[in-house]
């Protein structure tokens, strides 16, 4: 086992390394500073997309993170060049809030104050604070937070509304992507949020703040994960009826893992206890979605039993950390061999072994999903933590 251990170690290692590289190499905008916006699959650049709000915010945690970990100085520079570029064009200071999407010049595109890529900068500037001690980092990481929490939180029914314009007035489409529902609250965004407050807990332990993960944490108790069914219910209306009946199996991974690391963060020990059950559930539930080679299946309705038939990177990042996880819980090797099965997978189907980072993914025939490696969603964060986690849960070896 102890081998084991170690050459998954080591192999994570050697893939972070690439990864970085990547984004290093192909990403930084020499013309209009900061990183481009997208890179299709091919890896053909498009130098004059838009930049999202939450591409940026996920670079610029990626490389503090990383440099924690490796510490180096290309790394630093890295963080702090999208520490920059967010500064001088994402953040609206003015509204104290954050543009979804600048153009490639930096420009405001859209300009929604969408509550998910504010969680999302918080998580970002709070990690570079960690790496640089830049007092403005924190400033701003506190700044959205206390916008988050003065326009965003519902006072009447308890969570966060999805989205509000600039100004913090309603919208009519308040959806984060076009596969959304239009709800007014989601688990994805509240997710999001609970994971950004533990990591600006960590550099700022404000009782307020403490009270407010406690909150977040329990709503997923109470909401979000179907005690029954061990999966995470998606979208509701405003006084938490849900609107969907659907699994997403990444998300359902994902929370498994996270929602623990937030209550650990806080060391809030009755939570944790109760998280740690909720965890494996709803591990048993995902790994019904667990294909004969390794690779987690995508989607799933619930209502007429509709697979998404496809492998998403993303979701098997997350898979990676949610088995090693339970591992870790229970001590069961099945849960280890299962990572180790993924990891596999990933490095044969998933990563880019001629240009570098990783496809969006494979459809059901084993063919490579036609969609961007560098865009608004196609991030270096889900696989940079995913390799993160692995180094640092299989220490010491």
């Amino acid at each position: 086992m102890e081998h084991r251990l170690e050459n998954l170690n080591q192999r994570a290692y050697s893939q972070l390394v690439q990864t970085l590289e990547f984004w290093l190499h192909e990403t930084t905008d020499q013309v209009y500073g900061g990183f481009i916006g997208q890179i299709d699959y091919r890896n053909h650049k498009n130098p004059q997309a838009d930049k999202g709000a939450v591409l940026n915010a996920r670079i610029l945690w990626s490389f503090s993170a990383a440099h924690q970990l490796i510490p180096h100085a290309k790394y630093f520079s890295a963080a702090h060049r999208a520490f920059d570029y967010i500064e001088n064009h994402f953040l609206n200071h003015d509204s104290k809030g954050l543009y979804w999407s600048v153009d490639y010049k930096g420009r405001p595109k859209e300009t929604k104050n969408q509550t998910y890529a504010l969680a999302f900068m918080i998580y970002g500037l709070s990690e570079f604070y960690k790496i640089s001690a830049h007092p403005k980092a924190l400033e701003y990481a506190l700044t959205l937070y206390q916008s988050i929490e003065e326009h965003t939180y519902d006072k009447q029914f308890n969570g966060y509304i999805e989205a509000l314009d600039s100004s913090w007035n309603p919208l009519n489409d308040l959806r984060l992507s076009e596969k959304d529902q239009n709800t007014e609250k989601t688990f994805n965004t509240h997710l999001h949020i609970v994971e950004a407050y533990a990591n600006l807990y960590q550099v700022w332990p404000d009782p307020h703040l403490k009270e407010r993960i406690s909150n977040l944490l329990q709503l997923s108790i109470t909401y979000f994960v179907d005690p029954v069914a061990h999966r995470c219910r998606l979208f509701f209306d405003r006084q938490w009826n849900e609107t969907l009946d659907h699994i997403s199996f990444g998300h359902d991974i994902e929370a498994s893992w996270l929602l623990t690391s937030c209550a650990e963060k806080t060391q809030d020990i009755k939570m944790l206890s109760r998280l740690k059950k909720l965890s494996l559930n709803l591990v048993r539930g995902v790994k019904n979605a667990v294909d004969k080679d390794g690779g987690l299946w995508y989607e799933k309705s619930l209502t007429n039993n509709d697979w998404i038939y496809e492998k998403h990177w993303w979701c098997q990042a997350e898979f990676w950390i949610g088995m090693i996880h339970a591992w870790q819980l229970t001590g069961t090797k099945h849960y280890f061999q299962l990572a180790e099965d993924n990891f596999n997978f990933v490095e044969k189907y998933i990563v880019d072994s001629q240009y570098g980072e990783w496809i969006w993914g494979i459809d059901k025939e084993m063919r490579p999903i036609e969609k961007d490696k560098v865009g608004p969603w196609k991030c270096p964060y889900h696989n940079t933590r995913a390799y993160i986690e692995l180094i640092q849960r299989l220490k010491p070896l």
